[in-house]
């Protein structure tokens, strides 16, 4: 088959759906790759690098005009446009993007959006939302570590004892154990917080404390459990219990790296102006979910900015809101495996489409087809 990928041009966005090494595994399983040029350029790979994996290099008409087109995120008006009806789109979509899903169904797509694959095992090497996550975690902390004024590790040096950061992770999904190792790789101090229990056997393994918060009622156990491997909204009586307690680490910390996400819902509040006021002067926060709080504003923190460094109350806070483009070329090349992952559910063997509505992670990414969306 004839697979496109095209230039992002999302504002910020690094990443590519396609590297040298998932081309020339597609062209050895005889499809024709088209990668528009420059398309790999943010994510350190050259137009040369894909010629030489057996990709053609072409245009952004030659790429949308490909019966596949690959992408990192959703195309817009123009680049719909470019594409043919019944062109098998696949991308992080954005699900929740009602508007967003109907302008595929519109240009008459057939749209996998594969952040909605169920979290199972066999979905696991196609889940873009935890392979992305994994780096955004890391990433964190490495920008919390270039913000932040003193050294992360304890160092005994002629001149003294420096002691180690005190680092605070909030929510313990993959994102926020990823910043727990990468943290304790560089030797701070640290604890974490969940709704879920499960998580404090995964944290002390690496290398943290967990900031326990009891369940005092069935409804608050239920909800902690969470669905799917994704927390729950929990009820007000247990948050209020958890905010207190993590104010008091949040007051005490030097570094605070918020993961909290549910998906199509507003972040939860975490960290209110308060807890910001009480937190040491040189102090980080790296808000994760920036830009998704009530409303667009906020995220975590509510003095959060998306897409903005911001120093508040003497604190800095940090609201990159996609952090994995910030580590574009490993960012691409799990990406790009993902998505092999997932070809190779709708591509048979002989190299023709083949949409099986009875496999369970196909159905789930399917979002539209035959002009309707057909997001479940």
């Amino acid at each position: 088959m004839l697979i496109g990928v095209p230039v992002e041009t999302v504002p910020g966005e690094t990443r590519v759906a396609v590297t040298p090494e998932t081309a020339k595994k597609l062209v050895a399983q005889g499809h024709v790759v088209r990668v528009q040029s420059g398309a790999g350029v943010a994510a350190s790979v050259t137009d040369a690098a894909y010629q030489a994996a057996g990709a053609e290099i072409t245009d952004a008409a030659g790429a949308f005009g490909a019966d596949i087109v690959l992408k990192v995120r959703s195309p817009d008006d123009r680049e719909c446009a470019l594409m043919k009806p019944a062109t098998v789109l696949i991308g992080m979509l954005n699900p929740f993007d009602a508007a967003g899903l109907q302008r595929l169904a519109t240009a008459g797509l057939t749209a996998f959006a594969l952040e909605a694959a169920p979290r199972t095992t066999r979905a696991q090497s196609m889940d873009v939302l935890s392979s992305q996550a994994n780096i955004a975690g890391y990433k964190a902390v490495m920008i919390a570590a270039d913000k932040y004024q003193r050294f992360f590790p304890m160092l005994m040096t002629a001149a003294g004892t420096v002691k180690a950061a005190r680092v605070v992770i909030l929510g313990v999904g993959v994102a926020g154990l990823q910043a727990i190792a990468t943290a304790k790789r560089l030797g701070a101090v640290i604890e974490a917080s969940d709704v879920r229990p499960s998580v404090k056997e995964q944290i002390e393994s690496l290398g943290g404390k967990f900031i326990e918060v009891s369940y005092d009622t069935d409804e608050e156990k239920e909800a902690a459990v969470g669905v799917g491997g994704y927390a729950k909204p929990m009820p007000p009586s247990w948050l209020a219990r958890q905010q207190v307690e993590v104010a008091k680490r949040v007051a005490l910390a030097d570094v605070v790296i918020s993961t909290a996400l549910i998906p199509g819902r507003a972040a939860p509040t975490l960290i209110t102006e308060d807890m910001v006021k009480a937190m040491k002067p040189g102090s980080v926060i790296v808000d994760i979910a920036a830009g998704k709080g009530p409303d667009g504003v906020g995220g975590n923190c509510p003095l959060s900015e998306a897409d903005k460094t911001v120093v508040k109350h003497g604190v800095t806070i940090v609201g990159e809101t996609n952090l994995a483009a910030l580590v574009a070329a490993d960012a691409s090349a799990l990406y790009a495996r993902n998505v092999l992952d997932f070809l190779k559910l709708i591509v048979a063997k002989e190299g023709t489409l083949k949409i099986d509505l009875e496999d369970d992670i196909v159905a789930a990414c399917r979002m539209a087809q035959d002009g309707q969306v057909t997001r479940k």
